[in-house]
């Protein structure tokens, strides 16, 4: 089931701020308070239009709570005392940017909203291609439009009058590395952050024409620009448009962003699903469970990550965050072509990203036929993720097929565990006498077990002489008794040994 909370919503929605979480209800619907009527419904967000003053701030919170919303929503800055008389009731209390336009927050709520409950399509950017077409007329140029990251979200007709800049902007939906350092030497980036002028470009590299760049910001935030060829310089009247059309595009823009970072949550909360419970997935069986792995924060790893997919053509990647690990959800069909998505094409990615950054992984579970193996798939993942950060296994591209036998040992040997250490058995007597003597009867032990008896290779292991050995193993016999003869023993032994975590 689709869930969207007051949480959820502000985080997606650059123009709010969280005052007080409220009952952290979900959010179905906006609506405008009315003077004299009842404050919203459950499920509801109350937009506090016309408020003024704390008396009317309270008194909106207690009717809303009194109608069950979910939320209300007031312009900054929020008095104090609203805040404290906020804390005591349901509805949750947000706070929105003083520059910004009433009609602007409902049509970009509403399509947050919207885009909750029909999670599965990408957000539209027909706009923007229309609105880049409409700065083009404008300008009488080719123009891109761009996000703060220097992507190209959408461009204009006539682009074949453009120069080559411009082309491998928009064949690789960026800008390119050489024009990067050309706009920073000439501070171009430092002012977008700072200033709504416009900045003019002169001409660079790659027979890089000119250009007339046009910050697109809401709320004090950059969130882009637009950018005209400019062969010719652009009229003053027309740089006047092209400024009022940057803030429809700053509306745009968060709309596109809202709807994308709901979709998000909508799909981690579903993946999350999936995996704890075999909730259906948008994935094609068989599939598998990843730990994907690298850097200790949660958060950072899921930007990277998302970063990565997004790089390597996995548009809509299934990731989520779940006890603490990041999972992704992949296809492994046994022809895949190496698709976008597919474990092939994370062997790919591991293979290129490995070589500048060692600490990232994979730890895929096995396959999972149907959703109902996902939970299963996904225990499995974790514990070769543990055998990874354990550094018992080697990171990379790890597989359950891969590493079986460490994760049965490694369940085994959990199960051998006590409060006390040991079950029984010869070695904590000889762990005593290690720990009082300073003997080394454990590891050698452990590589005589490891060598199947082999004096010869159990020796070289350990860098002793055979004969060393020998008496080792006669001292331990003296110590307590110790029957190597039976398999099972030997066995026990061993995974006794496993959980002690003893190495040689």
């Amino acid at each position: 089931m689709v869930k969207l909370d007051v949480a959820d919503l502000v985080d997606s929605l650059g123009l709010l701020r969280l005052v007080t979480p409220g009952r952290g209800e979900q959010v179905h619907d906006v609506v405008l308070a009315e003077p004299g009527e009842a404050a919203g419904r459950p499920g509801e967000i109350v937009l506090g239009v016309g408020v003024s003053g704390p008396a009317a701030a309270v008194a909106l919170l207690e009717r809303a709570d009194a109608a069950g919303a979910a939320g209300v929503v007031l312009k900054a800055p929020v008095a104090p005392e609203t805040v404290a008389a906020a804390q005591g009731l349901g509805p949750a209390l947000v706070e929105l940017q003083p520059d910004t336009s009433w009609t602007h927050v409902v049509w970009l709520v509403r399509g947050a909203i919207d885009r909750a409950y029909a999670p599965l399509t990408e957000p539209s950017g027909d706009d923007l291609f229309a609105l880049a077409d409409t700065a083009a007329e404008i300008a009488d140029a080719p123009v891109t439009l761009e996000d703060a990251r220097s992507r190209v979200l959408a461009y204009s007709g006539r682009q074949d009058t453009t120069d080559p800049a411009r082309v491998s902007t928009i064949v690789g939906r960026r800008v390119p590395p050489q024009v990067i350092a050309h706009l920073r030497a000439c501070g171009v980036f430092r002012k977008l952050a700072r200033s709504a002028d416009p900045i003019f470009v002169p001409a660079g590299p790659d027979e890089m024409l000119p250009r007339l760049v046009i910050p697109v910001r809401a709320g004090g935030e950059w969130l882009g620009s637009i950018w005209v060829v400019a062969r010719t310089p652009i009229p003053p009247d027309r740089v006047r448009r092209l400024t009022d059309l940057a803030s429809v595009v700053a509306l745009h823009l968060l709309r596109v962003r809202a709807e994308a970072g709901v979709a998000r949550r909508v799909s981690a909360d579903q993946l999350r699903a999936a995996l704890r419970d075999g909730a259906p997935v948008p994935a094609e069986p068989p599939c598998r469970a990843v730990v994907l792995g690298g850097g200790e924060d949660l958060r950072h790893r899921l930007d990277l990550w998302e970063a990565i997919t997004h790089r390597f053509g996995w548009h809509r990647p299934l990731l989520t965050d779940l006890d603490g690990a990041l999972y992704a959800v992949l296809a492994d069909p046994p022809r895949t072509r190496g698709e976008a998505g597919s474990m092939p094409w994370l062997r790919t990615v591991l293979t290129e990203v490995r070589a500048h950054d060692r600490d990232l992984y994979a730890a895929a579970g096995g396959l999972a036929h149907s959703p109902s193996g996902l939970p299963r798939s996904r225990s499995e993942a974790a514990e070769l993720d543990g055998l990874i950060t354990s550094g018992r296994l080697s990171p990379g591209l790890v597989r359950l097929e891969d590493a079986w036998d460490a994760v049965i040992v490694e369940r085994a040997g959990k199960a051998a565990r006590v409060d006390a250490g040991l079950l029984g058995g010869p070695l904590p007597a000889l762990r005593a006498h290690d720990e009082a003597h300073g003997t080394a009867f454990l590891p050698t032990l452990a590589a005589w077990l490891d060598h199947y008896g082999d004096t010869k290779g159990t020796a070289q292991a350990l860098d002793v002489h055979p004969n060393t050995l020998r008496h080792r193993l006669r001292r331990m016999t003296e110590v307590t008794p110790l029957d190597l003869t039976s398999a099972r023993t030997r066995l026990a032994l061993r995974l006794q040994l496993s959980a002690l975590g003893v190495r040689h």
